[in-house]
């Protein structure tokens, strides 16, 4: 295959799916897909369900996920007669599709002359999804049907007709039915954007030769990724972490990988994880391949996300374990131990090459969920926030600052859009001092911030990692665990969970307060220079005392200098160490 038409090809199909992103982004209603870009698209092989190009600009979590969702549609398909022309087809089935029932994925049949060509697929993330908490995230849910709507396999438009009936099931059964109708039909109007696109290069190339490059592109995903598992020495590395409890059992939840390296192939083994948690931290097993996928791309950057990329392994997830959960366990809070499954491979590779592997970012989306109705208008309103926070140090640098979450990259609401839509404000919204853990690399900082209500509603939390913060590697420290503390009725407590709540009823005036973990270190801190320690305290990502403590570099304030090194002090203490 000339390489020049490969690679344009590449390019044209990533650029499809990056527009069904963009086209999305702008066109939904709601700010948990518009504002925080909680979405994916994909174009997949019609037979195998394999993915040839994914778009850039939504979510890493959705990375294998669709793959695996389509794969399992497929089958279904299959045994209902397979895709027609005009089909859309709709689902949220976590055992299924993954993730947590608000990801809604919508997939449609692209035909060229008569013949199933591809499929497309967009996933979106539905601002309410029914069920008992506003926003699904549901700490003390303990089945799935708490957490909302559960929507099988079934036909949202039938050869081009849409079924009226079920959008108003969807709409009845759901907090906000104008933003949802409006997100579900800007999703199914993404396909138009796929469709055009691959139309185009159908009529450029011919079918044919444009899937004889679909398919050498795939191969040589494989092969890529191949040759850098054979740089990992072989061997069996294992890894566990934890979870604090799951909302309902305060005991902690064990995630365990045997991550096995021989040739050019992986082996991943969950068999040591614990079984389904009651709550509702749980994975669906497709998740739990879509996470350790993600943790690869996150290490071997270079390898382009298609279904080649995914052959070189191989896995043993127990069915009823906390990474593998069966109807009807919970789901609503699968970005806590999605974090723990991206954390044990990480873990796990750092055995093997620490060089290219990153120490743990914070690891807890800990979404924050408020609930109520808008005191002008009376209307429903539901506002959604996940944690920023600190990325793990590795060996060419410290780790980012107030990042996204990296398995989930769903971005925080800005301050601004989030005080014009709801009765809230925030009095604070800061780096977290002291958060990252030490190291020669430190880890990135987390954040802290207070959300103040301005009206009565109801607010939930789920997150994480306030008994397991995130690990150093290569002899980086832990980072600070996350904290919440709550004011209700004119009492500042840290609910019994820790890190969960829910439904808990704030007036005018109270407010939620959460720090969250910066990233693990990477390396021996007294290793880091002296200069950088310095600079660390000015630019406030350290204390002074923690300077001396920790890194072992002593730093005085002068009259003429605020801040500077007494070598000689430093010197030493650290020979002293």
């Amino acid at each position: 295959m000339d390489p020049v038409t490969l690679a344009v090809v590449r390019g044209a199909l990533e650029q499809i799916a990056d527009e069904m992103d963009q086209h999305l982004i702008h066109a939904a209603l709601s700010p948990i897909i518009s504002e925080t870009n909680d979405c994916a698209h994909g174009i997949f092989l019609p037979d195998t369900g394999e993915t040839v190009a994914q778009g850039r600009f939504g979510l890493p979590v959705f990375l294998a996920n669709m793959q695996f969702t389509v794969q399992n549609l497929v089958e279904h398909v299959r045994a209902h007669g397979g895709f027609s022309p005009g089909d859309v087809w709709i689902l949220n089935d976590p055992y299924l599709s993954g993730t947590h029932l608000q990801d809604v994925v919508l997939v449609a049949p692209h035909f060229v002359d008569e013949e199933l060509f591809a499929l497309l697929a967009s996933t979106g993330h539905w601002m309410d999804i029914g069920g008992s908490v506003p926003g699904g995230w549901a700490p003390a849910a303990q089945d799935i049907h708490t957490e909302g709507i559960l929507i099988p396999p079934c036909k949202l438009y039938e050869a081009g007709r849409l079924n009226d009936g079920l959008v108003s099931m969807f709409t009845g059964n759901v907090r906000l039915p104008d933003q949802i109708r409006g997100d579900m039909f800007a999703m199914a109007n993404v396909f138009h954007v796929g469709q055009r696109g691959l139309d185009a290069l159908v009529a450029r190339y011919g079918r044919e030769t444009l899937s004889d490059c679909i398919a050498a592109l795939n191969d040589r995903s494989e092969r890529q990724m191949r040759s850098y598992i054979e740089e990992i020495p072989d061997g069996v590395y294992e890894y566990e972490d934890f979870m604090d409890n799951d909302g309902i059992v305060d005991a902690p939840i064990r995630v365990a990988l045997k991550l096995t390296v021989r040739g050019d192939n992986l082996h991943f083994d969950f068999t040591g994880s614990d079984p389904a948690a009651r709550g509702p931290l749980n994975l669906a097993r497709s998740t739990t391949q879509s996470t350790c996928f993600i943790a690869l791309k996150h290490i071997f950057a270079e390898v382009p996300v298609n279904g080649g990329a995914f052959r070189p392994t191989a896995f043993d997830i127990p069915e009823g374990s906390v990474v593998a959960a069966s109807y009807p366990s919970p789901v609503s809070g699968y970005l806590e131990p999605i974090g723990r499954v991206f954390d044990v491979v990480i873990g796990a590779l750092s055995l093997a090459i620490p060089d290219r592997v990153p120490a743990p970012a914070f690891g807890t989306v800990g979404v924050i969920t408020a609930g109520g109705r808008q005191p002008d208008t009376g209307d429903y309103f539901v506002a959604v926030f996940p944690y920023p926070g600190g990325y793990g140090g590795y060996s060419g640098g410290d780790g980012l600052v107030n990042g996204t979450p990296p398995v989930s990259m769903a971005n925080f609401m800005s301050i601004e859009a989030s005080e014009h839509r709801y009765p809230l404000q925030f009095d604070e919204y800061a780096l977290r001092e002291n958060s990252g853990g030490a190291g020669t690399f430190r880890g990135g900082c987390g954040t802290q911030y207070r959300i103040r209500t301005l009206s009565e509603m109801t607010i939930s939390v789920l997150g994480d990692r306030q008994d397991h913060p995130p690990f150093g590697i290569a002899g980086g420290h832990a980072a600070a665990p996350s904290r919440l503390v709550i004011k209700a009725d004119g009492r500042e407590e840290r609910p019994p969970m820790r890190s969960k709540v829910q439904k808990t009823v704030l007036s005018p005036d109270d407010w939620v307060y959460a720090q969250t973990p910066g990233g693990g270190g990477f390396g021996d801190p007294t290793e880091r220079a002296p200069d950088t320690v310095l600079e660390d305290v000015e630019m406030g990502y350290i204390t002074i005392e923690a300077a001396r403590d920790t890194y072992k570099v002593v730093i005085r304030e002068t009259a003429d200098r605020p801040l500077r090194i007494d070598t000689g002090a430093t010197e030493t203490l650290r020979a002293s160490d």
